[in-house]
């Protein structure tokens, strides 16, 4: 990856920052702390749930749970995707009938993978409330979806790829957006 085909808009602290005002925002709006739940959409979503999970916990004085999912075959792309999908596996460890629930990932762009999330979760019961969380919010939808709790508005072309790496599973905490490489030579 050449010098020019990414840059990196948000880092380290700035992250940790945005972190903190999405669980700050979700503790405006949790008017019964106990029936909240965060769920990660995988992968990225798995990595800010945990991390909006600890700061909750603390701040409310209750332990927040938090499960995972896997919207791998409720895309609405899946078979042009993968010939052979990788399922990384659902984990709800609690009921969430009559919850809270934050769907949470990294990035919000079309919305189809929100919209598979809200299939995939209607499944395992019916939550009380659904709202969505994301790290980064880069527009550019295809489906009327919104996230309610977004640490960063970022502007990008729809053919630019944003990545949120954590350091968690990437040793660092950056939002890099990434120019597609142009086969054209000059």
């Amino acid at each position: 990856m050449g010098q020019d085909s990414h840059r990196i808009i948000n880092q380290g602290g700035e992250i940790e920052a945005a972190i903190g005002r999405i669980a700050a925002e979700i503790i405006e709006v949790a008017k019964e702390p106990q029936r909240l739940a965060l769920v990660g959409i995988h992968t990225g979503g798995v990595y800010l749930a945990r991390r909006l999970a600890s700061i909750l916990s603390e701040r409310l004085g209750t332990a927040i749970p938090v499960g995972t999912l896997d919207i791998t075959l409720y895309r609405d792309d899946w078979t042009r995707l993968h010939v052979h999908p990788v399922l990384k596996g659902t984990n709800l460890p609690f009921p969430i009938d009559e919850r809270q629930v934050i769907l949470v990932d990294d990035v919000l762009y079309t919305g189809r993978t929100i919209r598979a999330a809200l299939d995939a979760l209607i499944d395992y019961g019916r939550p009380r409330r659904v709202q969505v969380a994301v790290l980064v919010d880069r527009d550019h939808r295809e489906l009327p979806i919104c996230a309610q709790f977004v640490g960063f508005h970022v502007e990008t072309l729809a053919e630019e790829q944003v990545n949120v790496l954590f350091s968690e599973k990437d040793g660092s905490d950056q939002v890099v957006i990434e120019k597609p490489v142009s086969s054209k030579k000059a």
